[in-house]
C-alpha cells in the first residue's frame, strides 16, 4: 500500500486527489490536508462582489471527498519534513510515500487596511464590496493591487469592469481608478494582450495607473512610493501574497520566496516523490518573468503529477508533462467576457491569443464553474 499526502484543498489539491483515485487501486491511501473545511471556487469571488453569487453557491465541503474514497484531514499544518515525507497536523504526524504540495499562495495584509477597504480575495471582502456598492451614491472607487505577485492576473481589471457595469445599471456615472505595481495588465502574456486589456478598461472611462506601489493607507488616502497619493470613497484591494510559513521553513523554497521545482514539466522538487504545483511555486519563463499564479495552471499541473504518480505506483500508462498551456476568461460586465489562451512555455515569448469578447464567453465561464463544482466533489 502507498500513501499520497496532498497538502491543500484548492484547485490543485482536489484535482490531484480525484485523478489519483481514478488511476490507482483502493488499497492505496490518498489524504488531503487543509486548514479550511470547505473549498471556495476563487474564480467566482468576483461574482459575489457584483451580487450574482453568494459564498454558499461557490463552495463545497472538503468532507465530500470521502465519498470518493479520499481521506480528508482538517487541521493546521504545523511542520513539513519533505526528506522523510512526514507532515505534522494538529500535533499528529502523517507519513507518506509521496507528498504533493498544493497549498497555494497565502494572502496577508502587510499593513492595516481591513478597516479602510475590502479584500477582493475573500468571500467576506467580496460580499462587503457588494453591500457597499448597494448603498453607493457618488464618489471615487479605487481598485488597488498591493504587491506582486498575485494570483489571477486579470482580477483587478475584471473587478473594475464589473463594478463599472453595476453602477451604470444603478444610474450612477462611475468614477473608477486602478492602481497596480505592474508595468501593464497581465504583462507576462505579452505587450499585445496587455495593451488589449488596458484598452478594454480605459474604453469604459476607467483610469489605469501602472507602476504604483502602495506604502500606506491612512483614512481615505493611499500613499505610493513615487510620492503621490490618491483619495477614495470605496476601496477594493488585492492583498499581499506570500508562501505559507510552514513551507517557507523548509528548504523547498529558494531565493524567490516560493517553492522551486527542479523540472517545470513534471513539477518535481529536490526530494524524490515530493511535488509542488500551483500558486506556491515559482517557475521562471524564458523571458525571465514567472509563470502567472492562476488556477488553470494548478489544474493542468495536478493532472500531470497525479498521472505520473499513478504510473510509478501501478506500472501502467505513460508519463506526461505539463506543457505550459493555459486559458483565462476575462469578465467585462454587461453579461460579456473575453477569452485568452495559449502556451506560456513558448519561446522566445509566451504565445497567447485574445478572442473577440462576447456573451458566449461569459456563458462559458458560468458553465466551467458549474462543471468544476459538480465534477470534483
Amino acid at each position: 500500500m502507498k500513501t499520497i499526502i496532498i497538502l491543500g484543498g484548492g484547485v490543485g489539491g482536489v484535482i490531484t486527489a480525484n485523478t489519483l483515485r481514478k488511476k490507482i487501486g483502493k488499497e492505496h491511501k490518498i489524504i488531503v490536508v487543509d486548514k479550511e473545511q470547505k473549498h471556495t471556487f476563487a474564480s467566482s469571488l468576483l461574482w459575489i462582489a457584483n451580487g450574482t453569487r453568494n459564498e454558499k453557491s461557490i463552495s463545497k465541503q472538503l468532507d465530500n471527498l470521502k465519498k470518493k474514497g479520499i481521506e480528508f484531514v482538517h487541521g493546521n499544518i504545523e511542520k513539513v519534513d519533505p526528506q522523510n515525507k512526514q507532515v505534522t497536523v494538529n500535533g499528529s504526524t502523517l507519513t507518506g510515500d509521496y507528498i504533493v504540495v498544493a497549498l497555494g499562495a497565502e494572502i496577508s495584509d502587510s499593513f492595516d487596511i481591513n478597516s479602510k477597504g475590502y479584500n477582493l480575495y475573500t468571500p467576506e471582502g467580496a460580499d462587503g464590496i457588494y453591500k457597499a456598492l448597494s448603498q453607493f451614491k457618488e464618489g471615487k472607487i479605487v481598485v488597488m493591487v498591493t504587491s506582486l505577485p498575485f494570483k489571477c492576473p486579470a482580477a483587478p481589471y475584471e473587478a473594475a469592469l464589473l463594478i463599472n457595469s453595476l453602477l451604470h445599471k444603478k444610474g450612477i456615472e462611475p468614477n473608477i481608478e486602478i492602481y497596480s505595481p505592474e508595468v501593464g495588465p497581465m504583462g507576462v502574456a505579452g505587450k499585445r494582450l496587455s495593451g488589449m486589456v488596458r484598452g478594454l478598461v480605459e474604453s469604459k472611462g476607467i483610469k489605469y495607473f501602472p507602476e504604483y506601489q502602495v506604502t500606506q493607507v491612512s483614512g481615505n488616502t493611499i500613499s505610493f512610493k513615487n510620492d503621490v497619493s490618491a483619495n477614495f470613497d470605496l476601496l477594493a484591494y488585492i492583498p499581499k501574497h506570500q508562501c505559507p510559513k510552514v513551507i517557507k521553513d523548509t528548504d523547498l523554497v529558494d531565493e524567490s520566496g516560493w517553492v522551486k521545482v527542479t523540472d517545470s514539466k513534471t513539477l518535481t522538487t529536490k526530494y524524490p516523490r515530493v511535488f509542488a504545483i500551483g500558486d506556491i511555486t515559482n517557475i521562471p519563463l524564458v523571458q525571465g518573468k514567472p509563470l502567472p499564479k492562476a488556477g488553470v495552471f494548478a489544474h493542468y499541473q495536478a493532472q500531470t503529477v497525479a498521472n505520473n504518480i499513478a504510473v510509478e505506483i501501478t506500472g501502467k500508462g505513460s508519463l506526461k508533462q505539463f506543457t505550459g498551456d493555459g486559458m483565462c476568461f476575462i469578465e467585462l460586465g454587461d453579461g460579456k467576457a473575453g477569452f485568452a489562451k495559449g502556451n506560456f512555455y513558448a519561446e522566445p515569448m509566451p504565445a497567447i491569443k485574445m478572442f473577440m469578447p462576447g456573451f458566449h464567453w461569459h456563458l462559458g465561464k458560468i458553465l466551467f464553474e458549474k462543471m468544476f463544482l459538480s465534477k470534483w466533489f
